[in-house]
């Protein structure tokens, strides 16, 4: 029978089995105001720590509180509008893919968000600031006009707007033999 050693364990296999060495280290420098550490947190006579119980918000609270999370969400389209203004500028005015795809998504996201418009400011809304909610939607509504006026402009920078006498010219060129028929000069 052949003797078989067997080669002892790495060394750091032997780290790893026997877990984390903890020593304590005394710090150089202070601990940052407010900063507690839990042995130093109060202790009642359980040795359990201490929780304060957070005090609940009183419905005037919480009424503010809805109606400036409504005031961002009302003002969230307005703050989209300078990259949309940047992103349609790059697209440039010629009629591609990706400049009616962005015109599209320009026009489609402002549609939804004003059909929605119940929809969104539901959670938000109670019955003592139903009155202030109405001015909410009003800045939404605005907002999201402004992104379709953002649109509009970049339509009419394509060219797509019949905006210029030239673009009316099929139909005023038919009218004219009827006039001349009807208004006989005498």
């Amino acid at each position: 029978m052949a003797l078989t050693l067997s080669a002892p364990p790495p060394r750091w296999l032997e780290d790893l089995s026997s877990g984390p060495v903890t020593t304590k280290t005394k710090q150089s420098f202070p601990d940052p105001l407010g900063y507690q550490v839990a042995s130093r947190q109060q202790k009642s006579s359980s040795n359990k720590t201490v929780a304060h119980p957070r005090k609940q918000p009183t419905a005037d609270e919480m009424d503010t509180l809805k109606l400036k999370k409504a005031w961002e969400l009302a003002l969230a389209p307005a703050k989209q509008l300078p990259m949309n203004a940047i992103g349609m500028y790059m697209t440039g005015n010629s009629l591609q893919i990706f400049s009616i795809m962005m015109v599209f998504m320009l026009f489609k996201g402002p549609i939804q968000a004003v059909l929605n418009i119940q929809n969104t400011f539901q959670r938000l809304e109670t019955d003592t600031n139903r009155q202030q909610m109405l001015a909410v939607k009003a800045a939404f509504v605005g907002c999201n006009l402004l992104a379709l006026a953002l649109g509009i402009w970049k339509v009419n920078g394509m060219g797509l707007l019949p905006t210029t006498r030239s673009d009316w010219l099929a139909w005023e060129s038919a009218r004219e033999p009827l006039e001349r028929a009807y208004f006989v000069p005498t």
